[in-house]
């Protein structure tokens, strides 16, 4: 079980470093843009092209985080009447859905649009699309990662259901 939760932890240690650098980054081009769009009267379409995949992949990668966490918006109106083992096989249904979803749509989809886009290229970068839409497999395979974890951690009693619903 110590393995499980250092791979955990090394897996969250390494997605919020990379939220914070890209987030760095956007903070650094997006004050660029605004400089040069000031004082040259003229915007920048590399600075917003890259500020527009920086955020996409940051927003993907960042939502990996948060399924990690289990910190996820969730319509919890049923699952919070429910108590004790009644609730942890919902919670269990409810993780085997996401990784259904997030194999299926987010791995399976995101490599074959990965594929598909392959040939196209940014408008100002000049690099394959398929390279802006490989976030999509890579997130859906930390959130089926952290899916599979998570059932472990309900299975074995890790995660205290009462006091996540608080």
């Amino acid at each position: 079980m110590k393995a499980l939760h250092s791979i955990r932890k090394w897996i969250d240690t390494i997605l919020s470093s990379v939220c914070a650098v890209v987030f760095a980054f956007m903070v650094i081009v997006g004050t660029y843009q605004i400089a040069v769009r000031y004082f040259f009267g003229k915007p920048s379409t590399v600075s917003e092209e890259l500020l527009t995949y920086s955020f996409t992949w940051m927003a993907l990668l960042a939502s990996a985080y948060i399924f990690g966490k289990r910190d996820h918006m969730r319509m919890g109106f049923l699952a919070d009447k429910l108590k004790g083992t009644v609730k942890k096989v919902l919670e269990i249904v409810i993780e085997c859905l996401i990784i259904v979803l997030a194999g299926g749509v987010m791995v399976f989809g995101g490599i074959r649009i990965m594929n598909l886009t392959m040939t196209q290229v940014t408008a100002s970068l000049g690099i394959p699309m398929g390279y802006v839409y490989a976030v999509v497999p890579l997130s859906g395979i930390l959130i089926v990662i952290y899916s599979i974890l998570n059932i472990i951690d309900l299975a074995t009693g890790n995660i205290t259901l009462e006091e996540e619903s608080n």
